[in-house]
């Protein structure tokens, strides 16, 4: 990295362009290809979903094994409600289903995409 860039970067500043040129090819081409805004809220409303620490530990022991409600408090020293609620939340937007075996609920994750957008994330985070 050469000093101005250091200094930029130090100083927290962001680099922009030292004039104005839109280039409306590459911008009307990236328009075309945006989703719709309904379907950017989602994916937003998505995301947000893996804001929340305690999901995210349920959705990574759910990527390990089936597991009812009371394992997963266990597991994660919770209380049951707590699980149940944030459970809840998780089927809600589709991250995990549930199957009921006599008194027994058990929960995994809806499917193998759940799996790899952790796997994803831990690599990134990781790097």
């Amino acid at each position: 990295m050469g000093e101005e860039t250091i200094k930029s970067i130090t100083r927290g500043e962001i680099d922009q362009c030292d004039f104005i040129c839109v280039h409306e090819n590459v911008v009307d081409q990236v328009l075309k290809a945006m989703p719709k805004e309904e379907e950017l809220l989602d994916l937003a409303d998505f995301f947000k979903v893996f804001g929340d620490t305690t999901r995210i530990k349920i959705l990574y022991v759910l990527s390990r094994s089936e597991m009812c409600v009371c394992d997963i408090a266990s597991l994660l020293q919770m209380s049951q409600s707590a699980i149940s609620h944030q459970l809840r939340v998780l089927k809600q937007m589709r991250l995990v289903k549930f199957r009921r075996e006599g008194k027994t609920v058990f929960y995994s994750l809806a499917d193998d995409h759940i799996e790899t957008i952790l796997a994803q994330g831990m690599e990134h985070i990781e790097e």
